[in-house]
This record gives C-alpha cells, sequence and structure tokens, in this order.
C-alpha cells in the first residue's frame, strides 16, 4: 500500500506540475508584456522631454516675432500727384441745433504733369469754394468725426469730379480740419 501512495503522490504531484508549468507560461506572457509597454512609455516621456527642451533651448535665442519680408511685386505702387493748394480755408456751420464752426483748408490730387486737370481746377475755383462751404454746412458734428474722414474724402472727391468737365481728381486731403463745438 505504501507503494499506491507513492504512486499516487507522484501521480498527483506529476499533474500539479503540470498545471503549474502551464500557469508559469501564461504567468511568464504578462509580465514580459507589462515590462515592454512601461520601456514604450519611458521612452515617450523621454522623447517629449528632449523635445521640449530643445525647443525651448532653440526659442529663447530666437526673436519672439519674425519679420516676413514683403516681395516688391506684392507691395502696391502708390501714385504720386500734383497737389492743388490754391483753394482758402473753408468756414462754415453745421446743421445741428447748436452749430458747430468748421473750418477745413482742402488740397486737391491730380495725376502729375496733368495740365488740364491744373487749368481746369484754377478756372473752376470759386464752383469748388462753393461747393465745399455748402457740403460742410449740410453736414452734423457726428459726421466730421475723426472716424468718417475717409468718407467724407470720398464724397468730395466724386462731387468735385462730377463739378469737372474734361479732367478728374485722384485724391482729397485736409490740411486743417478743425470743428469748434460751442
Amino acid at each position: 500500500m505504501a507503494d499506491d501512495d507513492l504512486n499516487f503522490e507522484d501521480s498527483d504531484g506529476g499533474g500539479g506540475s503540470s498545471s503549474s508549468s502551464k500557469g508559469g507560461k501564461l504567468g511568464g506572457i504578462l509580465p514580459t508584456i507589462l515590462k515592454w509597454a512601461a520601456i514604450g512609455v519611458g521612452a515617450i516621456i523621454l522623447i517629449v522631454t528632449v523635445v521640449v527642451i530643445t525647443m525651448s533651448i532653440l526659442n529663447s535665442n530666437a526673436p519672439s516675432t519674425t519679420a516676413v519680408p514683403i516681395s516688391q511685386e506684392y507691395t502696391p505702387k502708390r501714385d504720386v500727384y500734383e497737389w492743388y493748394q490754391s483753394l482758402p480755408d473753408i468756414r462754415a456751420k453745421t446743421i445741428d441745433p447748436i452749430p458747430a464752426s468748421v473750418i477745413v483748408n482742402v488740397v486737391l490730387g491730380y495725376k502729375v504733369d496733368d495740365k488740364v486737370a491744373s487749368n481746369e481746377l484754377t478756372a473752376r475755383k470759386i464752383e469748388i469754394q462753393d461747393y465745399l462751404r455748402k457740403y460742410f454746412s449740410s453736414k452734423k458734428v457726428i459726421e466730421l468725426k475723426p472716424q468718417n474722414e475717409d468718407m467724407l474724402k470720398l464724397e468730395i472727391k466724386n462731387d468735385i469730379n462730377d463739378i469737372l468737365t474734361s479732367s478728374s481728381i485722384k485724391d482729397v486731403r485736409f490740411l486743417k480740419f478743425d470743428v469748434v463745438e460751442q
């Protein structure tokens, strides 16, 4: 009977060792997978850290803003004008309930060497002065604010071009533009 006990223990021990060896293979794969995953995560952290440090070193030496050179073909060419400056200061009162005084000196730009425009502006000087006086007399103070100046110049340019018959002006500028409220 002792022999049966030995055989029983041997077969049970063998069976136990065969089941533990199966568990050992499965138990050995999981730690290996976890080990490689930890190495991968560690490598990613190391790479990101090196990139961040390298970029901060590179950016600390570079200026904070980069100037982009503008090619000549993309910069608009501004025309050069001759300026008709013979108009005197225009004085007018606004149409507000309490009128404000407007004093403006307008100069008119036309193409360089355009003798027709120069002669016509001189010939129609009185008409242009009268138009400008009426124009500023028809405005309210709110319409004469600095933010509306470009719109005023455009309106004046278009209206003066309607007065002129054989030429046109290209630009309007204000040398003086005073609005005095009372």
